[in-house]
């Protein structure tokens, strides 16, 4: 069975996003390409084992295996050394990646406290939009009484929009809440 957003993708968001962007190709529509979630811990240095939950929580929220990340270059004054374990990181394509970002705005993005929406300054000039979470908690997957530290996480949504208005447009058809009046 497909990604319920993929086929809501399909069936209504790409042609809308066809009329409103002017395209005359279907193919021209931009689309998402994958979704990158990365944790860095920077007490890992000092405590490996710190590495453990976090990859098991990261692996938890995507439905994926996470990836360790390793330092490339060492630094000093972060007593850092090139290879040392700093972080986690999954890359979602495909029915996952459909799956994950229906989580995020329906399931996980409501249950943030104080929310009144994301930012839509948070795009790079190229199409792609990186979501700062402060704390995995509200992720329905993880377990409260497991989570010794709450640690944040990047969300980043790379798609083929060409410049950060398409883009806009195409996560404002997922749903994507939006802050009013920034």
């Amino acid at each position: 069975m497909a990604a319920r957003l993929k086929e809501k993708f399909n069936s209504e968001i790409k042609s809308a996003l066809q009329k409103e962007l002017g395209l005359e190709n279907v193919m021209a529509v931009p689309k998402l390409e994958k979704i990158v979630i990365n944790m860095g811990i920077g007490e890992a240095t000092q405590n490996g084992k710190m590495m453990d939950p976090l990859v098991a929580d990261l692996s938890a929220i995507a439905g994926q295996k996470a990836v360790v990340t390793k330092a490339k270059k060492s630094i000093a004054a972060f007593k850092l050394r090139e290879g040392m374990p700093i972080g986690a990181m999954v890359t979602l394509r495909g029915d996952n990646m459909y799956e994950f970002l229906d989580r995020l705005i329906s399931v996980a993005l409501p249950r943030v406290r104080d929310f009144r929406g994301v930012s839509s300054k948070s795009f790079d000039g190229r199409g792609n939009y990186t979501l700062g979470l402060r704390d995995q908690l509200i992720f329905p997957e993880i377990d409260y009484s497991k989570v010794d530290k709450t640690k944040g996480m990047n969300v980043t949504i790379v798609t083929t929009a060409k410049d950060d208005n398409s883009a806009r447009e195409l996560l404002k058809g997922f749903g994507m809440p939006f802050r009013q009046g920034a």
